[in-house]
């Protein structure tokens, strides 16, 4: 237990924490948010967004060197956060936390600096297959320009870190092990204690990525002994565009500076500069005074519980999450270490990741769909990603239930046919033809009042989207830019002159847009298709209101795709 905990925490009443947060009290398509994505991101309790207004409206200022008092005040206040981190993770000197805009530039300063320093030709780097892209593709470029050698530990079947693997993998030629403390994408601990003694015996330097550890356990550095330890603010109740570094003092002062800029230097000129004193000289530039200011009243909100009554707490939830989601025989969850996070990552033989994501946010469900940057995780368990539900203090058992009472209603409702919807005209190959008209489309759509019911109808439609055969498929015919898969082919009718197009995707709600582009545009002439103006339909659907960003690009894309063919033959 780090001991710098509150001694009196205080009572750990789930409605008075919920009521510190002024975004779970919104509702989202009419029903109450229920916020799943804890992992991609934590909400921010009042305190915090008041102590940032606060700074802003009262003591807004540069910090350090300046004579009055306005930035006196903003100076204290941003030194006394520092010191608050510090005593967060029990780190024995206030200099050995360092700002950072977040994780991913935590350890790119410690890439950039200790290891450009560091490592030579031959020497290797440890990571795990449960990474986050952050705490790989630096490792990666680095191996280019120092000629060290980046290896992979391998998981169990369970998603755990295989230790004997690890064992085998460490050798003489080991400078640096980076694991991650928990995995965001499917919640594994990891036995960083473990690997830290191993690592050091061998010589050894540890860094370890925290950033979906510190919100739910308590972090003792001096304890642990790393020699790194980094998170980010705004998946521990803080602001975005926070993070921290801490590393040993003796290795920070041997580090040289990664960025350049004010603050980070003693005295310049053009004979030469010398730079300042730890931690200045790796904070080039004007800080981001206000969100280390609200960083620190996140950790404060966060120690005013006992963090073992907020791991049983998430722990309830998480148990009760994978319980209900078992009993669904649809769903696999994927990942089941003996110790985890508050995470639960699934997949369904029935929905895709996305239609599973997007109909549940119709519910107010929020949830994160996709790789999760964990893209080598996710091959090996050959999924190109999964639905991921994520838990913090917040939440609450009845949420729980709505989320897993809302994936029962996904998998056992039934989609019936939609009458009135004849076959096509076209003498086409199967592929080609279209089981519905745009006209049968336009009115069945605008009847509908809401966008459950009218999710439901693209759903439907995606249902009965004449599918390309598997080996159709192909790189050539992808579309770039989609969130899903996404392939198009086209046939020129030299009799008629009209083209013909035929899309497919692994996503059901993409394969009913897809419907209404090809109902749109397939069978008409090139010239004609040039001029067709689906945005404008598609406003008076308010489709793109109710699409995701990623969403409404990737449907831009598909239609954007056979604009250009049609231009190749206009």
């Amino acid at each position: 237990m780090n001991p710098n905990r509150s001694a009196l925490p205080a009572v750990f009443d789930i409605d008075d924490i919920r009521s510190q947060f002024p975004v779970l009290s919104q509702r989202v398509h009419r029903h109450p948010l229920i916020y799943l994505d804890n992992a991609a991101t934590t909400q921010k309790p009042l305190s915090v967004i008041e102590a940032i207004q606060t700074y802003y409206q009262q003591n807004n200022a540069n910090v350090h060197r300046a004579a009055h008092y306005l930035s006196a005040r903003a100076t204290h206040a941003f030194e006394d956060s520092r010191e608050t981190v510090r005593a967060f993770i029990n780190a024995a000197h206030t200099e050995e936390i360092i700002w950072t805009r977040g994780a991913t530039e935590a350890i790119n300063l410690v890439a950039n600096s200790w290891g450009r320093s560091q490592l030579q030709p031959g020497d290797e780097i440890l990571v795990s297959r449960l990474e986050h892209h952050a705490n790989i593709v630096c490792w990666q470029l680095l191996t280019e320009t120092t000629g060290a050698v980046l290896k992979v530990i391998e998981l169990d079947e369970s998603g755990n870190l295989n230790m004997d693997h690890f064992h085998r993998q460490l050798s003489d030629k080991t400078r640096l092990v980076a694991i991650t403390h928990s995995s965001n994408a499917i919640g594994t601990i990891t036995p960083v204690k473990d690997i830290i003694i191993a690592a050091h015996a061998i010589g050894a330097k540890v860094l370890v990525d925290g950033a979906q550890a510190v919100a739910h356990q308590s972090i003792d550095v001096q304890a642990m002994n790393c020699d790194f330890y980094i998170f980010s603010g705004h998946k521990l109740y803080g602001p975005t565009g926070t993070g921290i570094l801490y590393g040993r003092r003796d290795l920070l002062n041997e580090m040289p500076p990664w960025q350049t800029g004010g603050e980070m230097i003693e005295r310049v000129s053009f004979s030469g500069t010398t730079f300042n004193t730890l931690p200045f000289k790796f904070e080039a530039g004007t800080p981001h005074i206000a969100g280390a200011i609200g960083l620190a009243k996140a950790l404060s909100f966060i120690q005013q519980y006992d963090i073992e009554q907020i791991k049983k707490h998430e722990a309830g939830l998480l148990r009760q999450a994978e319980s209900g989601l078992s009993s669904l025989k649809e769903l696999r969850i994927i990942g089941r270490a003996e110790h985890k996070a508050p995470v639960v990552s699934f997949v369904s033989d029935q929905l895709h990741n996305q239609d599973i994501g997007l109909l549940l946010d119709q519910q107010g469900i929020a949830v994160r769909t996709g790789h999760h940057c964990a893209m080598p995780l996710m091959e090996s368990f050959e999924l190109p990603g999964t639905v991921r539900a994520s838990f913090a203090i917040y939440n609450t058992h009845q949420e729980v239930e709505c989320f897993l009472g809302a994936m029962e209603q996904l998998h056992h409702t039934t989609l019936h046919p939609v009458s009135g919807i004849g076959p096509s005209a076209y003498d086409l190959p199967d592929i080609y033809t279209l089981p519905f008209t745009l006209e049968v489309l336009k009115q069945r759509l605008e009847s509908l009042n809401n966008w459950q019911d009218k999710y439901r109808q693209l759903m439907l439609l995606g249902k009965d989207l004449p599918g390309l055969p598997d080996d159709q498929k192909t790189d050539e015919t992808l579309i770039r830019g989609c969130e899903s898969n996404v392939w198009l082919h086209h046939y020129y009718n030299d009799e008629t002159m009209t083209l013909h197009f035929a899309a497919d995707s692994d996503a059901r709600i993409i394969r009913g847009l897809i419907a209404l582009v090809l109902a749109s545009l397939s069978g008409q002439k090139a010239d004609a298709i040039e001029q067709v103006d689906l945005e404008d339909w598609f406003k008076q659907l308010d489709l793109f209101n109710h699409l995701s960003p990623s969403r409404g690009n990737g449907l831009k894309a598909i239609v954007e795709e056979i604009r250009a063919i049609a231009h190749r033959y206009s």
